[in-house]
């Protein structure tokens, strides 16, 4: 009887074992700009690794960096600013060996589909008289990595005092997108990648790359996550199709 018992709990825990393995999940915490690209890579990576499961939280980067170090149960972080990822690096909150860049993006202003405006040169900041009595939608520039990208870029053009008092701030930068689809803001400042997947708005001009800091995309594991499933997905990130995905939804790959 004691030896059955013995067998039984082995098999239990051996089943246990099993039933976790076939349930493994890689948590991704990540850039609300790379929702679309990154659900695509993991439609993808379910196709040739059914076992594994992906799953993602989407927001600002600031505010993700911030539950992570409130102890969110992230594996792998993706940020749309360096700033982030430094600060969790500094707090010892990464694999230190696993940080690189993934992917680039750019900065354009945009338009509902159906404005008369188009290919506008930013820099000259003719648009700005179309704001007239409403407001631009931007990332909160406060903590917002698109938005603070944005105020760099203007305040270097010498068009920030022109705006800064007309800015419709949202929480991230998906939700700077939304206020112009649905047509509260006229203009918007976005990542190129936003404007490319929405059926409701066009890039009608491109900010200087040189105004404002490289708009990079850093990844890492995140400390005591460092195991097999996520390195797994953080290789395939690096792989020729899902670098084709990033390409395909506008982003540039390092």
């Amino acid at each position: 009887m004691f030896k059955y018992s013995k067998i039984a709990a082995g098999l239990a825990a051996a089943c246990l074992a099993f039933s976790l393995s076939a349930q493994a999940k890689v948590t991704v915490f990540a850039a609300a700009s790379m929702t679309d690209s990154l659900k695509q890579v993991a439609e993808d990576y379910k196709k040739v690794n059914p076992k594994e499961e992906v799953v993602f939280s989407f927001a600002s980067s600031s505010t993700l960096a911030k539950q992570i170090e409130e102890g969110a149960p992230a594996d792998l972080f993706i940020s749309a600013s360096t700033k982030w990822m430094k600060h969790l690096s500094d707090k010892g909150l990464t694999v230190k060996e696993t940080e690189k860049l993934l992917v680039g993006n750019e900065l354009v202003l945009i338009s509902q589909k159906d404005s008369k405006l188009q290919n506008v040169d930013v820099a000259k900041g003719e648009w700005i008289k179309q704001l007239k009595d409403s407001y631009l939608s931007v990332g909160d520039p406060a903590h917002v990595p698109a938005g603070q990208y944005a105020e760099e870029a203007l305040t270097k053009l010498n068009l920030w005092d022109q705006v800064k008092d007309k800015l419709a701030r949202a929480k991230d930068v998906r939700a700077a997108l939304a206020l112009v689809e649905r047509g509260e803001a006229p203009l918007g400042i976005v990542y190129a990648t936003d404007a490319k997947v929405s059926k409701e708005v066009k890039a009608i001009g491109v900010f200087p790359q040189d105004s404002y800091k490289p708009a990079d995309y850093p990844v890492a594991i995140l400390k005591d996550h460092n195991n097999a499933e996520t390195q797994a997905f953080l290789k395939y990130l690096e792989s020729p199709e899902a670098k084709k995905v990033f390409v395909d939804y506008g982003f540039s790959v390092k």
